[in-house]
């Protein structure tokens, strides 16, 4: 009996460690959340009431120096200047356990085989508990975050639909991040969503960084218009991508007959459902207007940027044997050789001799003169 009432004892003990370590993110209170002003054309238009949108704008708390502007959301140009912040001064009171991330940005030619950091949060011993990484040379998206038991699980999204997400254009990535699921959309359209397994709490008390280099930790060079953290996994799921379209979508004038309100409260409870897609994600006219007639041919567009080196070739065939070529002229008189060596010996002389004939020799007459010829 005192056996079982030990083993219990510690059960209990480790499910409160294990409870307490579960409820370390801090579930969102009621006004935690700031509200966000997001206009409501932005979002599918699903829903015969207000929207009521609550979170965090980091493109505000990162104070990102404006660059060009366009007529909706200006961009702002990154890479400068490391951009960190401290976690508590983003989330006073924590992160939320469910949210949505919604960004919008494009990778430059630097970039665009890069490795880095959408977003990561340290804790304060300088160990990441969460990140988001982009890896333009495997051109994926990564989540990771630690688990209960201080383990770091990462999850991959190798949809080929992320593909266009390195091409240089404005694109929209956003991440719905459930208790258990996490889902990624590119373009307002799911991609695609994974299982994941319980997370651990997210320390405030460390720092928050975005767009570094997972080498070295340096700046990435990239453009962005907006990164928002929704209070709630769903606005994911319901937002469209209007400020992406040529031309872009109109702004409902009216919310079933009366102006819409100032988006400032908390999430209506039945967002926390999955909202079905809509036909048509854009609050655009819904009639068709008569095909105009072609367009005259444009003017030459500037010069584009000069192309990434490619990769050395493969070893050749080999060619065919050439022909014999022309004689040669006659060279050049070599100089004079050398004194040869002396020579062998030669053979000796035999020492016998034959006796010769013995000839007679007539006498002759000349002048006179008796002579023998």
């Amino acid at each position: 009996m005192i056996c079982l009432l030990s083993w219990a004892a510690l059960l209990w003990t480790v499910n409160s460690i294990l409870y307490t370590l579960g409820m370390a993110v801090g579930e969102q209170k009621d006004g935690s959340c700031p509200p966000l002003g997001v206009e409501e054309h932005l979002f599918s238009n699903t829903l015969d009431h207000p929207l009521e949108i609550t979170g965090f704008d980091l493109t505000e708390h990162f104070l990102l120096r404006k660059g060009t502007t366009s007529e909706d959301l200006p961009s702002f140009r990154l890479g400068s200047s490391p951009l960190i912040k401290p976690t508590r001064s983003i989330f006073p009171s924590g992160l939320p356990v469910e949210y949505s991330i919604v960004t919008i940005m494009r990778v430059r030619r630097t970039t665009k085989k890069e490795r880095w950091y959408l977003w990561q949060i340290f804790d304060q011993s300088g160990i990441s508990q969460l990140s988001i990484v982009v890896d333009g040379g495997q051109k994926n998206v990564e989540f990771s975050y630690q688990s209960l038991l201080k383990n770091t699980l990462r999850y991959t999204f190798r949809s080929r639909d992320l593909h266009a997400l390195f091409d240089r254009l404005w694109h929209k990535l956003s991440i719905s991040v459930q208790s258990n699921i996490v889902s990624i959309y590119m373009d307002c359209k799911l991609v695609e969503r994974r299982l994941i397994d319980e997370r651990g709490g997210v320390d405030p008390g460390g720092r928050t960084v975005i767009a570094t280099r997972v080498e070295n930790g340096r700046p990435v060079d990239i453009e962005m218009k907006q990164f928002l953290i929704y209070c709630d996994p769903y606005v994911a799921g319901m937002e469209n991508c209007c400020e992406l379209r040529e031309p872009k979508c109109e702004v409902n004038k009216t919310f079933n007959g009366t102006p819409p309100p100032t988006v400032t409260a908390q999430l209506p409870q039945m967002l926390s459902q999955p909202a079905s897609p809509p036909l048509d994600r854009c609050c655009c006219p819904a009639e068709k207007g008569v095909p105009g007639l072609p367009g005259g041919v444009g003017p030459a567009g500037p010069k584009g940027d000069k192309g990434e080196t490619g990769e050395v070739g493969g070893r050749g065939n080999p060619g065919q044997k050439g022909e014999f070529g022309s004689g040669g002229q006659k060279g050049i008189d070599g100089e004079k050789g050398d004194a040869g060596q002396p020579g062998t010996p030669g053979l000796p002389a035999q020492k016998e001799s034959f006796k010769g004939d013995q000839v007679l020799q007539e006498p002759c007459f000349h002048r006179q003169v008796y002579t023998l010829c």
